[in-house]
């Protein structure tokens, strides 16, 4: 598959997804009005749809049809949405900027903030169970399943309050491994495996080697997100640059430095594409997805 390829299909999926995502959000005339326009404007007309872009390239292998695929793309993106607006409060990491504008309580208020949170959760859930999904009422249920533990206090949830509690505090490899697993890496994981799990059974062999694969970008991207956080300017993020440091966060750079922490990263997605091998062409777009995830920055 050539670059131009790729970059055509991701294009596409990005169109998609950001359609679906519209149709699926409430209308903003819709009352209440103001927690309706705050979730759209949380949500639309931003980010790389990393996620949704995992979903359907694992989806192919499954041969799972491209509209059952948008839902558990905007269900994985609903929830990834949710948790950037509640981490960028002030609670947390106390963020005025997302995706080039401003945070959601900047732009409108806390407390609105906090609700367009918690709906994007319950929205995310509700897309997945939605029957026009066209996915069986097991299939269904395994999949709320997955994301609702890769969301909780043993995934994404639970990473989110190790970060918090380690602020100021210098983590080994294995604990910094061990919460970018959760806080980052379990909504990714959760990614390729929706996906996989929308069309055909998949051989267990290749689940494994799929699930093996999404462990790995999950922290691989984890890693490159420290990087980003070191190297780019806050232009290029469209959030604020540094602020790990600024925040006496752990990070991979802080841990090993600039330089292996560059290595790692190229150790890591020649593990991710040895995961996929077996697969041959079929996880062709899979490959190219864990190198964007590297090559995005430097």
């Amino acid at each position: 598959m050539s670059q131009n390829d790729f970059a055509d299909w991701m294009r596409q999926i990005q169109q998609r997804t950001e359609a679906a995502l519209g149709n699926a959000l409430p209308d903003a005339s819709l009352a209440p009005t103001q927690l309706h326009a705050a979730m759209r404007y949380a949500v639309l007309g931003g980010g790389k749809r990393v996620r949704p872009l995992l979903v359907h390239a694992a989806g192919e292998i499954a041969e799972a049809p491209a509209e059952r695929l948008d839902h558990a793309a905007c269900a994985v993106e609903l929830i990834h949405a949710y948790s950037l607006v509640h981490d960028d409060m002030p609670c947390m990491d106390d963020d005025i900027l997302r995706r080039g504008k401003p945070t959601v309580h900047v732009e409108y208020d806390e407390a609105t903030a906090l609700l367009v949170g918690d709906a994007l959760q319950t929205l995310a859930f509700q897309v997945l169970a939605d029957e026009a999904a066209g996915i069986d009422t097991a299939g269904q249920v395994a999949m709320i399943r997955l994301l609702a533990g890769a969301s909780g206090s043993r995934g994404m949830a639970g990473g989110q309050a190790i970060d918090l509690a380690a602020v100021g505090k210098q983590l080994s490899r294995e604990e910094l491994e061990f919460m970018h697993i959760h806080k980052t890496g379990a909504l990714i994981r959760a990614s390729v495996l929706l996906g996989a799990h929308a069309g055909t059974p998949v051989a267990a062999d290749e689940l494994r080697r799929l699930d093996h694969f999404a462990k790995l970008v999950g922290l691989l991207f984890q890693v490159v997100d420290d990087i980003l956080d070191a190297e780019a300017d806050t232009a290029t993020l469209g959030k604020t640059a540094g602020k790990d440091a600024d925040h006496d966060k752990p990070t991979y750079v802080s841990l090993l430095g600039l330089g292996d922490a560059k290595r790692l990263a190229q150790e890591m997605l020649a593990d991710a594409h040895q995961a996929l091998a077996p697969l041959g062409d079929r996880a062709a777009r899979l490959r190219a997805l864990a190198d964007y995830i590297v090559y995005r920055s430097f």
